[in-house]
Parts: structure tokens; C-alpha cells; sequence
């Protein structure tokens, strides 16, 4: 999957033969391939990946790469092509907002800063649930927030604020209000938080007391654990939110130590009793979700090297070792990610899609 592949690259050339730096390697595979121009937040994950592989390297080919991808979806004017609100309004589509500003800020080019600014706009449009709670899709999913949406929504939303609007209190607080209902609705007793909630309870699989939907879903819980820790680069340190998000990282990061598997990885679905389910598997994309969220943590300080390196350590090397895969011409592919997991159906695993 490629949001998988672009956190290897940003866990971890144009020289495809270093095969010990998993960075330049994997990113320079993609420039391989024909990659189709989408705003789709899959693919905004894997720009993300390539502009770190930039930042890391100054290659120049990685830039020209995310520049051209982009400006197949916003035109020299700011407009996003294809862009109608009419018939939805998904968080999905702000995830590509921080890789428009991004470009803006390595290029100057004001047609990304245009695009960004229309997905801005876009958050004041959503609707939200009796709490303030951005819907996670208009008029799919009404009333639900998913740990999906905190990741695609919160973080664009944070950094469009950080460099446009720093003294507007009142969106620091609704960002932080996103973060505070999830926690109140998902989060279970042993730390980890199950994939999203609808405030009305109407939804098939809403518990009837909080909403909660059933299941602990890795990739879900991959894009929170990355959103908690990632928000921490450009909320102010003068608001309580950053404290407060700081510690929910470091109790989640607990609890996901406690929910490895002695392979080094994370099942897809990580309640209980599913483990030793033999439909059930170590996924791929959760698991790199995660590695990332502990390297950077300990990177950026805020996890102890000696409490988590090992389980770092462990998850990257079932990475590499499992799911990279090489091909005759040098390039990698990536494998063992589960294609799509939703609470469109009843949310049980029954009905959990298999891997591909």
C-alpha cells in the first residue's frame, strides 16, 4: 500500500542498489513507477513519505516529484480540480493540505497556498455532532468521528493555524476539542481506542451508551498514534492541548508495547480475543504506523530510548524482513497490507477485508 511504503521511507535514490537505506530506496522506487495524480489521502501519505525522503537528502528529483504530482490537482489559478462539495464532505480530503503547504513552502508556488486555503474553508463547512464533533463524512457517516478523520482533519488544521492564524485561540480549542470527544467515546481500559464512535448512537454497531464501535482496528489506531505525535511539531507549548496530547502519546505508546506480538508486529484486529483467530494476521500498514510513531518518539524525546527501543527495534526489522519485497530491476514493493477497513457495514470482523 502506499501510505504503507511512504512510512518506511520516513520511518528509515536514486541509487537503487543502497540497500541500507531503506529512505532513498524506497522513495526512488516510487519515482520508478507510474504513479496516478490523486488528491486521494492515500497518496498525500505517500508524498509525505517522498518529501521527507527530500528533506533528508536535498535530491532535487524528490521535490520535482511531489510538484508535479500536486499540480495535477490544483490548477495554476489555486482551484482544486475535480473539487465539489455538493455531494460529500469527507475529512479524507484534507489530508493532502499539509502536502500543499508543504510545496508552497518549498516552492513559493501561491497556486499550493490557494489549495490549502480552500480545504481551510472546507473544515468550516462540516457539519458537526452535538459535541462539535467534524463529521467524519457528510452524508455518509453522520454524527461519527473515526480516528481515520483525526489524522486527515487535526493535523492540517493544526499547521494551517500554526502559520496563518497562531493567535486564534478559538481554533486551537476546536482542534483540541476533535482529540477530547475521541478520547472520551474510544478510549478502553487497557489504552488503546477502538475505530471511531457515532455521537447519536444510531449507527448498527454503536454501543448504546457511548457510541463506541467494537473493534480495535490497527490502521485506525496507526493514523491516531501518528496524529497525537505529529500535532506535538506545531501546537503551541503554550496551550494545555500540548501537554495533554503529549501524554496521551506516551500512554498509548504504552499500551501498543503492551499489544505487540512477539513477532514484532500488530494483528488487524487487536481485541482479545482475536489473536489467536486464524483469519486474523499481522498487518502490515498498522505495524509501520506504529514503528514510526516509536522512533520518532524516542527521536523527539518524548519516549524513554530505554523502555522502547527494543520494541522499535522489533517492528522495524518485521518490516523489512516481511513485507519488503525486492524486484529484478532494484526496486521494492511492499506487501501484507490489509486494502481497506470501514464502518460503512456492522463493524464486525466478521467482515474485516482480507490482505492483498
Amino acid at each position: 500500500m502506499r501510505s504503507s511504503i511512504a512510512l518506511l521511507a520516513a520511518t528509515a535514490g536514486t541509487t537503487l542498489a543502497s540497500s541500507n537505506n531503506y529512505t532513498e530506496w524506497m522513495a526512488s522506487s516510487w519515482l520508478s513507477k507510474s504513479v496516478p495524480v490523486s488528491r486521494n489521502y492515500a497518496y498525500g501519505v505517500l508524498y509525505r513519505g517522498i518529501e521527507l525522503a527530500h528533506n533528508k537528502t536535498n535530491n532535487a528529483e524528490y521535490l520535482d516529484f511531489i510538484e508535479s504530482q500536486l499540480s495535477g490537482v490544483v490548477s495554476d489559478s489555486g482551484e482544486l480540480i475535480d473539487y465539489n462539495l455538493t455531494d460529500k464532505i469527507s475529512l479524507d480530503d484534507l489530508r493532502i493540505g499539509t502536502n500543499f503547504l508543504a510545496a508552497w513552502a518549498a516552492t513559493g508556488q501561491e497556486k499550493f497556498k490557494l489549495g490549502a486555503d480552500t480545504l481551510r474553508r472546507q473544515i468550516d463547512i462540516t457539519p458537526r455532532n452535538e459535541g462539535g464533533g467534524l463529521w467524519h463524512r457528510d452524508p455518509t457517516y453522520p454524527n461519527q468521528m473515526w480516528l481515520d478523520g483525526i489524522y486527515m482533519s487535526t493535523n492540517f488544521y493544526a499547521l494551517y493555524t500554526a502559520w496563518f492564524d497562531a493567535d486564534n485561540s478559538t481554533a486551537w480549542d476546536d482542534i483540541m476539542l476533535q482529540f477530547d470527544l475521541i478520547e472520551e467515546h474510544c478510549l478502553r481500559e487497557d489504552g488503546l481506542l477502538v475505530h471511531g464512535f457515532d455521537y447519536s448512537k444510531a449507527a448498527v454497531w454503536a454501543d448504546p451508551e457511548t457510541g463506541a464501535a467494537p473493534l480495535v482496528w490497527n490502521r485506525a489506531l496507526g493514523w491516531y498514534f501518528m496524529s497525537l505525535l505529529d500535532i506535538l511539531d506545531y501546537f503551541p507549548k503554550s496551550h494545555p492541548g500540548w501537554e495533554t496530547n503529549l501524554s496521551r502519546f506516551q500512554k498509548l505508546a504504552q499500551a501498543l508495547k503492551q499489544a505487540q506480538d512477539e513477532s514484532g508486529g500488530w494483528y488487524l484486529i487487536m481485541n482479545d480475543q482475536y489473536p489467536s483467530d486464524p483469519r486474523n494476521y499481522i498487518e502490515s500498514s498498522g505495524s509501520a504506523m506504529f514503528t514510526y510513531g516509536f522512533l520518532k518518539g524516542i527521536r523527539n524525546g518524548f519516549l524513554e530510548e530505554s523502555e522502547y527501543s527494543q520494541v522499535a527495534d522489533k517492528g522495524y526489522k518485521l518490516l523489512v524482513d516481511r513485507f519488503v519485497s525486492k524486484n529484478d530491476n532494484g526496486t521494492l514493493n511492499w506487501e501484507g497490507t490489509v486494502e481497506v477497513g470501514s464502518l460503512s457495514s456492522n463493524g464486525s470482523f466478521e467482515v474485516s477485508p482480507d490482505v492483498y
